[in-house]
Formats: C-alpha cells, sequence, structure tokens
C-alpha cells in the first residue's frame, strides 16, 4: 500500500476546489473513500477544513496532475522527496518500572551499592530506573527512609533481569584499571630455602628402610661419657 499525502483531508479539499479530478482518483491519491469525496465535493464532510496545496508542499507536480486530468483511469502517486531527511534515532529514556514495584527501588540501589561498589551511578539507573540525586542520598544516608531500608536483589524484586545485572557487572570490571603489587611487599621463599638441612645426629642415625645400617659398641658409647671428677663422685655416694 502506497503512502498518502500529510493532511489528506485538506489535500483532498483542495483538489476538490481547484481540480478537475474525478473523486475515484482524489480518493485514490488521499486513501479516503470516493463517498467520502463526494461529502466534500458536497460540502457536508469537512467543511471547516481549509485546502492545503500538494504542489506547494511538494507532494505533488503539476504534470502529474494534467496528466491525470486527462487521463481519468490514471492514478497519481505522491512525488518523491529529493531531500533526503536524516533518520531520527531513538534515545534509550530511563528503564520504565511498575507503581506495585517502585517502591522497592530503594532497597534495590542499597544492594548495588553494597554488592557492587565498582558499579557507577549511570549503570545503576539503568539497572533499577532511578535518578543519580536518590542514589547519591541512600549512599550517603540522607534519604528519608535510610532507617528502614534492606538490602535486597533487584534481580529477585524483578527490576532487572540476571542478564543485564551480569553485563554491567563485567563491564564495569573492565573499566577497573588494574591494582599494581606494592614494591617492597613479602615475597614467596625460594624453593632451595624452604627444605630445612637434615640435624647431624639424624646423619648418622641408622635408616630402617634400606638406608647405613651401623652397630653400636658399648666401649665406644661409654667413652663418649664425660667421666665424673671425683667430688662428684663422692657426693653420689654419701647420697
Amino acid at each position: 500500500m502506497s503512502q498518502g499525502p500529510l493532511m489528506p483531508k485538506a489535500t483532498a479539499v483542495w483538489l476538490v476546489e481547484n481540480t478537475s479530478l474525478s473523486f475515484d482518483q482524489i480518493a485514490d491519491f488521499c486513501k479516503l473513500h470516493p463517498l467520502e469525496v463526494k461529502g466534500i465535493a458536497d460540502g457536508e464532510v469537512a467543511a471547516g477544513i481549509k485546502g492545503l496545496d500538494p504542489v506547494s508542499t511538494g507532494q505533488l507536480t503539476r504534470e502529474e496532475i494534467e496528466k491525470a486530468q486527462g487521463n481519468p483511469n490514471h492514478r497519481m502517486k505522491v512525488a518523491v522527496s529529493k531531500v533526503k531527511l536524516p533518520e531520527v534515532k531513538r534515545t534509550k529514556g530511563p528503564r520504565y518500572t511498575p507503581l506495585s514495584r517502585r517502591q522497592d527501588r530503594p532497597n534495590a540501589i542499597l544492594w548495588l551499592l553494597r554488592n557492587h561498589p565498582e558499579l557507577k551511578d549511570a549503570q545503576v539507573m539503568r539497572l533499577v530506573g532511578t535518578t543519580k540525586s536518590t542514589i547519591q542520598q541512600i549512599r550517603e544516608r540522607t534519604h528519608w527512609n535510610s532507617g528502614s531500608l534492606q538490602p535486597m536483589d533487584p534481580v529477585t524484586l524483578g527490576l532487572c533481569s540476571q542478564i543485564d545485572l551480569d553485563f554491567e557487572v563485567q563491564r564495569a570490571a573492565k573499566d577497573r584499571p588494574a591494582v599494581e603489587p606494592a614494591e617492597g611487599g613479602a615475597t614467596l621463599m625460594p624453593p632451595e630455602l624452604s627444605v630445612l638441612p637434615e640435624p647431624e645426629e639424624h646423619r648418622d642415625a641408622p635408616d630402617h628402610r634400606g638406608g647405613r645400617d651401623e652397630r653400636l659398641d658399648a666401649d665406644s658409647v661409654f667413652a663418649r661419657l664425660k667421666p665424673l671428677r671425683r667430688g662428684e663422685q663422692d657426693d653420689d655416694d654419701e647420697v
């Protein structure tokens, strides 16, 4: 279905008054019913509407009108504009929150501020659909209902989806600068120092798992004992 002119009734009024086109031709061009065009010609329809010249607005050419007046079977079409209008991009506004859930937004904001402090205010606004001033009041505890606020998950409250929350959290983590380790901090012990040397007394001990097996000699054991001095021996005898 082809597009009709702007203000079709006003255009039909002008065509009825200024051309000899048939009612069917005017109705087809203006996307109206032929009986409605007949009512315009009889003054029964659109009595208070002022006619709009489609030629001056660039919607129709004089040649097209003359061609249609000479051929009753010819159907006129809206002229294509030579000026290309830029496409209007619709900006994404704040998230709509139902009235029944708007009272839960402060609790959701408090939950986001506590569990995801890396989120920016703009991200919290997109998730919950709130304002920057409300976020600031809850952060500074100047909100009128700060005493009774309880942190609640916005996904559980139905204010946002889990996918949206994960996306914003990952986005905030990428924007956060990497933390470099402080100079002169504690480091791990080298592997060669982590193994303690074996005590000397354990080196000569017999190994029951197939190691060196040395038999102890009684004379060598008593020879290592320090001989008691005579005074110490006498004291022991008296005791």
